[in-house]
C-alpha cells in the first residue's frame, strides 16, 4: 500500500461526507459559519485530547506503509488531523441526517 493511500481514503471519505451534506442541504450549506466553528471546536478538542495522551506516554505513532511520513509534531501523524477532521465532519452530517428525518416523518405524521 502507497505511502499516501491512508490520508488519500480519508481525504475521499471526507469529500463523500461533503457530497451528501450538499446534496440535502445538512450542514456546510444549511449554516457555513456556524458549521464551521462547530467543526473547528471539535478538532481542536481532539487534538489536544491526542497532545494529552501523547505526553503522558498513551500513544504513539504507527508503524504502516499506509503512513506518509509527515508529522505536526512528534508522533502525531497528518493522518490523525485527517482522520479527526472527517470524524467530526460525519458526526455533524449524521446529525444533520438525522434531523433531516425527524423532520419529513412529522411532516408525514400531519
Amino acid at each position: 500500500m502507497s505511502g499516501l493511500a491512508y490520508a488519500g481514503l480519508l481525504l475521499a471519505a471526507t469529500a463523500c461526507m461533503a457530497l451528501l451534506d450538499r446534496r440535502f442541504n445538512l450542514v456546510l450549506w444549511r449554516d457555513r459559519r456556524r458549521s464551521l466553528l462547530v467543526l473547528a471546536t471539535g478538532i481542536v478538542v481532539f487534538l489536544l485530547w491526542d497532545v494529552a495522551a501523547i505526553s503522558l506516554g498513551f500513544y504513539h505513532r504507527g508503524d504502516s506503509a499506509a503512513m506518509t511520513g509527515l508529522m505536526l509534531a512528534p508522533e502525531l501523524p497528518v493522518e490523525e488531523l485527517l482522520f479527526i477532521t472527517f470524524l467530526c465532519y460525519v458526526t455533524l452530517v449524521l446529525r444533520g441526517l438525522v434531523e433531516l428525518c425527524l423532520a419529513r416523518v412529522g411532516e408525514g405524521a400531519r
